[in-house]
């Protein structure tokens, strides 16, 4: 038995380091996940530092994931309404998604987490220190680096397609534009007002601030305002030539390119929510929005009508994702919800992820060898990386304060952006 002394909290802390005796219980054959994660220090450890082989199940020894878009009608191997059970969440470690918690070399719920004191930037151990220095857990991705420069917490994040600049906004009231190839900012421009999102649809940039949206040509540097929005812009989407702003009071507002002035001009707008519309989504023929009413709606794009209302969420909806034939949902009430239509061209939720904490953002991205990743922003300061369809978790992300704003990159890139303003910068890789 050692005994260590804990400067810090002004405790001394027991670590037992002896192995298993003839009281301790039958760890089973498990595999140390501390020792997945490279930092085991139990000599003897209780628990193998081996990999076990995994066992052949047949059921998902072929099981693939093709994805296509929502309403296209393509065929998909992945979940459907015919009678088939669904496949979603049912990984290797069987059918409950919390089970795959150990995989990837991560620990069980409320695991393993960074020094407390190196994430507030003051531990004093530096090297010596017992508790981790990382940002994350899991394998395939690191950290490339920081951005530091935003005094507020970051609301959006935009990447250009075929561009070199990567654009953030905050509630500091500012966008700023950051070299991809130094990492620097190289402008900051004052909004007037806290961002509430922005996206980027080539060559326009469109930032939503209150009652208003501003829009950037990014190649002629041509810039407009679109008045309109009462309260703060909270989501943006575009389709078909058309420009949707989820606002405060429950609106979403419509504006229409028009390609002979090159102007956007107000076309009409959709009530339905009771409450403020935080985040809006295109897939195939249908506009996806989802409210702090504690729905989500589904909209026809030709006739603008709402064809469906969602109310399976018990707490506000935070977040949607289209990714090929699914929508995905999270919400404060803890779930990521997955939506497949039926026979009936209607959407079923046809499986539920638990969490333990409310679930703020959705990022869907492949990694290095093209398996499909699920990243879930959660209110206790983390980022869960999962595999799907099966939902193993596969990694962690730890900020400071909750990340809001996340969105991906080419060749592996994605971005993170936390409370306290900061910006990372991640990329996978075959390592």
């Amino acid at each position: 038995m050692e005994i260590e002394n804990d400067d810090r909290g002004g405790y001394k802390r027991i670590h037992q380091r002896l192995g298993p005796t003839s009281r301790q219980p039958d760890r089973g054959g498990k595999v140390c996940f501390q020792w997945r994660a490279g930092h085991c220090n139990r000599h003897p450890c209780p628990f193998l530092h081996s990999e076990l082989p995994a066992a052949q199940d047949p059921s998902n020894s072929k099981r693939s994931l093709r994805w296509t878009n929502p309403s296209t009608g393509g065929s998909s191997s992945g979940p459907n309404n015919g009678g088939h059970q669904s496949k979603w969440g049912k990984g290797r470690h069987g059918e409950n998604s919390n089970a795959g918690r150990v995989n990837g070399g991560v620990g069980t719920s409320g695991g393993d987490r960074p020094c407390k004191f190196f994430v507030a930037g003051n531990c004093s151990f530096g090297d010596r220190c017992r508790y981790p220095h990382s940002w994350s857990f899991g394998e395939g991705f690191s950290l490339i680096t920081p951005l530091k420069g935003h005094e507020k917490v970051v609301t959006a994040i935009a990447l250009p397609s075929g561009s070199d600049k990567l654009y953030s906004g905050s509630k500091d009231k500012t966008v700023k534009v950051w070299d991809c190839q130094t990492g620097q900012c190289t402008v900051s421009i004052p909004m007037g007002g806290e961002i509430g999102c922005m996206i980027c649809e080539d060559p326009w940039l469109f930032v939503g601030i209150p009652d208003s949206i501003k829009v950037w040509n990014t190649q002629t540097g041509a810039e407009m305002n679109l008045p309109g929005p009462t309260g703060q812009v909270y989501a943006l989407a575009a389709a078909n030539d058309m420009l949707f702003a989820g606002t405060q009071d429950g609106k979403i507002l419509i504006w229409r390119f028009n390609a002979a002035t090159n102007n956007f001009e107000p076309a009409t707008f959709l009530v339905g929510h009771r409450l403020a519309v935080i985040s809006l989504v295109v897939g195939g023929p249908k506009l996806y929005s989802c409210s702090m009413d504690n729905t989500i709606k589904a909209w026809d794009l030709t006739t603008l009508q709402c064809v469906q209302t969602l109310s399976d969420h018990t707490n506000v909806v935070m977040s949607l994702l289209c990714w090929e034939q699914f929508l995905l949902s999270c919400s404060l009430d803890s779930t990521v919800k997955v939506w497949v239509h039926n026979s009936k061209d209607q959407l079923e939720v046809t499986y539920t992820h638990t969490e333990e904490h409310g679930v703020i953002s959705l990022c869907g991205m492949h990694d290095v060898q093209g398996k499909p990743v699920l990243l879930c922003s959660l209110n206790d300061n983390t980022v869960r990386l999962y595999d799907l369809p099966s939902f193993n978790e596969r990694g962690k992300i730890f900020a400071k304060q909750e990340v809001r704003a996340m969105q991906t990159g080419p060749n592996g890139l994605f971005f993170t952006g936390d409370g306290t303003g900061e910006l990372k910068v991640w990329t996978w890789s075959t390592n």
